[in-house]
């Protein structure tokens, strides 16, 4: 009989735990010790005793089972790790999951929850990756989940937030460093506002926020809206206020961590190279700092050619001494309402900031039974509302809800696409500025005045477009008969032009209309970007070549000399890694050069993008400095003649078909006669970051001016970040945050993070020793770029110790006689003297 019981008692365990009961399962009698594995049953994950890098400490975690990197995803005893390999997971009388050693008493971590162990009471490693423990036969009804406690890595199914009923709060922490999982200085969790937000802190300091939920996705996270893998979903409700996802395809594997730098990092694992993708990361740059802007400002990280902070409409920097802060990179003190403006007056209105990052819902108040128009209204009677957008996009403007803010607006932002519209408060006078007020009228009366013209503005556009394509088949009909291009080039309309650029350059003269037809009249289409000298498009010609066009804008700080100048100097140039100069157009106000065409754009489009940032390994990475250490040798000393760049940076280095970089845009360099080294100038333009302190604050340029540049960009390309928008709390740039770690021996941890751990770390370590000699705070003190070269191609060579390089955002208080700027005015700095305000492009 009691052998029957026996078998009848196993016979129910193995019901209710299945066949697999031993490979997922702990039980009662089934521990876990330190050498053995649980493994879910799809074998996605595992769960047992693991080392840190250089840690001998024993962790319980759970990590990916099928990929060949232990990346473990949670950390049970993060805060008490074990010392020798005697540790044991177990289920224990009280029905807690608990953690001990053999034949001690001392528990280092427990699920400490109230129960009593019974016959069924066990903990499952799910195929989620979530540990679950349960105390009866419904499987379902966990009294403990690992998900409620996660560590500093969010997966697909686990939740980030607040469950009301209980108050748990589930927050993402990250490790203390690499080899410890203790928790960290920096955390990711959702701030219960008005509107709940997602927030990256360090402490109880705001360094990221993602915006508020609106509906589709976070309104400073543009990516997570249509993404094809991801599918977030956000509930906030009586019971909970909780952000979880999960992905269209369970065999992609794809994970967000919180590192120990402060990074809010998502990646994803790429089979065929077996190694994890870098994805998506935040902060990456300086508009991501929290509130970097300060109050009523909104940063605008695509801006090319000025600083990245601007104001909101109907406001201004709050003093003459705010805006000199703005030009040094230092905006924090935000922004205040415009002298002479009087809000809550008749005529007020609301301008609109369309793709934006709403901003901090700290100060603001929800109303979802509201639309967008009853938002206004209601707005405008409230003498405290400072601005408006709608709750919820996804639900469309009649149903959507209504958010209000009634004190300072920080932290707003703006992208080229995603977020959503904000509309801020203005007064008449700067309403006026941006729109005229247009009473109600019917539909009808509406109709009549604007669906009629546009209409007849449709059919004439229709008639337009049939001749012009009729015209354009029939000069192609020519072209295929015997056109002769060069036949077709006309003399510039100024006859002093081609005398002023040398009869001899052997360039091809492009008349306007050959131009207009290459680049189908300069389309939106064909044009491959913009900057302060104007835009680049695409074009071809008639006998099928590709050409790239830069057209010049008339408001350019590119003037006829600087288009004369670049045409004369690439004209004489001939180099692997520069630029091709095919010709040059000038017609009236139009100022156009044609270059060979170039598909992969610039070097900026690589390095500085998430997504692309991986399609250049360290191998390619490597190539291009020594490529570009090439172009620069040989201006500066194997051509005919000695030329300075005076701009180089990422966006002005251009990649060929097979990732060749060359040099492009000479519009600023300068030509040095044979026995000249170094030339001052009283209009000191170029780019913020790149620029030697030399030449930003005195005018003095030389071939040590583009050394400097050099080795900027030689951090860029390593670190995969801007110099000008490095966000670090350390450091004012990345060139700061490189010589913090080379002082720490740290150097590698500047590497781009989409290069995982496949790089040469002996060749990154020579890259960023010869970058810090190049950016050294004197000229006499860095290398030539025949040295550059000679190092970049010797990996024995004994490189000279550097010294802290230049910080040049430190450098405005010099006390020196600086130059005045061309076309500007000089201002204040923190000793009273005058700075340069610099042309940025």
């Amino acid at each position: 009989m009691f052998q029957e019981r026996r078998i009848l008692v196993s016979l129910l365990i193995f019901l209710v735990f299945g066949f697999c009961a031993c490979i997922d399962t702990i039980t009662l009698t089934r521990p876990v010790k330190d050498g053995d594995i649980l493994v879910s049953i799809g074998e996605t994950f595992a769960l047992g005793f693991f080392s840190p890098v250089n840690s001998s400490d024993r962790y319980v975690g759970i990590w990916y089972n099928k990929i060949s990197e232990q990346n473990v995803v949670w950390v049970a005893n993060r805060d008490r790790p074990i010392t020798n390999s005697s540790g044991i997971l177990s289920v224990d009388e009280t029905g807690n999951l608990i953690l001990h050693e053999i034949n001690q008493s001392f528990v280092f971590w427990s699920t400490n929850i109230s129960g009593v162990a019974n016959a069924v009471s066990a903990a499952q490693l799910l195929d989620s990756g979530n540990l679950v423990l349960f105390q009866s036969f419904n499987k379902n009804a966990y009294s403990w989940q690992s998900f409620d406690h996660p560590s500093n890595t969010f997966i697909p199914g686990m939740k980030i937030g607040l469950d009301r009923k209980t108050g748990l709060n589930r927050v993402i922490t990250s490790w203390k460093s690499t080899g410890n999982p203790s928790v960290g200085d920096y955390s990711l969790k959702i701030v219960f506002d008005s509107s709940p937000q997602m927030i990256l802190v360090k402490g109880m300091t705001a360094i990221w926020r993602a915006g508020s939920w609106t509906g589709l996705g976070f309104s400073g996270i543009p990516l997570m809206v249509n993404d094809p893998i991801m599918h977030p979903a956000f509930i906030n409700n009586d019971k909970e206020v909780v952000l979880f996802y999960h992905v269209s395809n369970s065999s992609i594997l794809t994970r967000f961590v919180v590192t120990d730098s402060g990074t809010f990092l998502r990646l994803i694992w790429n089979e065929a190279d077996n190694k994890w993708i870098g994805f998506w990361s935040a902060p990456k740059d300086q508009c991501d700092g929290y509130n970097h802007c300060g109050p009523f400002g909104f940063c605008d990280p695509n801006k090319s050619a000025t600083f990245e902070c601007d104001c909101l409409p109907g406001y201004e920097p709050q003093s003459l001494q705010s805006r000199q802060d703005w030009y040094i990179g230092d905006a924090y003190k935000g922004c205040k309402r415009k002298v002479g403006t009087q809000i809550c007056k008749t005529g007020d209105g609301f301008v609109e900031l369309a793709n934006a990052k709403l901003p901090d819902t700290s100060t603001a108040r929800v109303n979802m039974t509201l639309g967008l128009k009853a938002c206004e209204g209601l707005c405008l009677r409230d003498c405290t509302c400072m601005g408006y957008a709608l709750a919820d996009i996804s639900k469309g403007p009649n149903d959507g809800g209504c958010i209000k803010w009634h004190g300072d607006m920080n932290d707003t932002m703006t992208f080229s696409n995603g977020g959503q519209s904000f509309y801020i408060r203005v007064d008449a006078n700067e309403l006026a500025k941006y729109s005229s007020k247009r009473p109600n009228k019917s539909h009808k009366t509406r109709f009549l005045e604007f669906g009629m013209p546009m209409i007849a503005a449709g059919f004439v556009l229709c008639i337009f477009i049939y001749y012009y394509v009729r015209k354009k088949n029939a000069n192609r009909n020519e072209g295929e008969t015997g056109f002769n291009f060069k036949n077709n080039l006309k003399t510039l309309e100024e006859p002093n032009m081609e005398k002023d650029i040398g009869k001899n350059v052997d360039l091809d003269v492009f008349d306007l209309g050959t131009i207009v037809v290459a680049t189908d009249n300069f389309s939106p289409l064909n044009k491959l970007g913009e900057g302060g000298f104007g835009s680049v498009y695409k074009g071809t010609l008639l006998n099928g070549q590709e050409i790239a066009i830069k057209r010049l804008s008339q408001s350019s700080d590119q003037g006829m000399q600087e288009f004369k100048n670049e045409v004369k100097l690439i004209a004489k140039l001939q180099h692997r890694n520069l630029v091709r100069l095919l010709g040059y157009c000038f017609h009236k106000e139009e100022k156009m050069l044609v270059y060979e065409y170039l598909p992969n754009k610039g070097l900026d489009s690589f390095i500085f993008d998430q997504e692309r940032a991986f399609l250049l390994d360290w191998k390619k990475r490597f190539q291009i400095i020594q490529g570009i250490a090439r172009g620069l040798l040989y201006l500066h000393h194997d051509s005919r003649l000695k030329i300075i760049h005076r701009d180089l940076k990422a966006s002005n280095v251009l990649l060929d078909t097979n990732l060749n970089p060359k040099i492009s845009d000479f519009g600023l360099a300068n030509i040095f006669g044979a026995d000249e080294d170094e030339a001052k100038t009283r209009r000191v333009v170029g780019t913020y970051g790149y620029m030697s302190p030399e030449y930003a604050m005195e005018g003095l340029f030389s071939v040590k001016s583009d050394v400097f540049s050099f080795g900027v960009l030689v951090m860029e390309i390593i670190g995969g970040r801007k110099n000008n928008s490095f966000y670090k709390e350390k450091s004012l740039n990345l060139i700061g945050h490189v010589w913090d770690l080379w002082k720490q021996d740290k150097a590698l941890e500047v590497v781009d993070s989409s290069l995982g751990d496949s790089f040469d770390a002996h060749e990154v370590l020579l890259c960023i020793h010869v970058g810090i000699l190049c950016v050294q705070e004197l000229a006499s003190d860095r290398p030539t770029m025949t040295d550059v070269a000679f190092m970049l191609s010797n990996r024995e060579a004994m490189l000279p110790s550097p010294n802290q390089p230049a910080f040049i955002f430190r450098q405005l208080n010099y006390g020196r006689d600086l130059p005045s700027a061309s076309g500007s005015c000089g201002v204040g700095s923190v000793d009273n003297e005058t700075i340069t305000i610099l042309h940025a492009r």
